[in-house]
């Protein structure tokens, strides 16, 4: 995928889909830092993909960070009902 969206960019990250974002920055740095996606300049794109639909990165593209399993909302309860005791 090729973005300049930070919800596409966390879309990704959950959906284990390589990600390159076309901006200098990110409000969503943990999508780098567990290499699910990597920030590109509108120069670097076209080898920055080649790389990618040829499995040549070095990117651990799918590494999803801890708590992204979609069980926020049962964490959420879980803490509001032990609180409410």
């Amino acid at each position: 995928m090729v973005t300049d969206s930070g919800g596409v960019q966390e879309e990704t990250t959950i959906l284990g889909v390589p990600c390159l974002t076309l901006r200098p920055n990110t409000e969503r740095p943990i999508t780098i830092t567990h290499g699910t996606n990597q920030l590109v300049t509108e120069a670097e794109l076209l080898q920055a993909l080649g790389k990618v639909l040829d499995g040549r990165t070095e990117e651990r593209f799918g590494d999803v960070p801890p708590l992204w399993d979609g069980r926020s909302g049962e964490r959420i309860a879980s803490v509001l009902t032990q609180w409410s005791r």
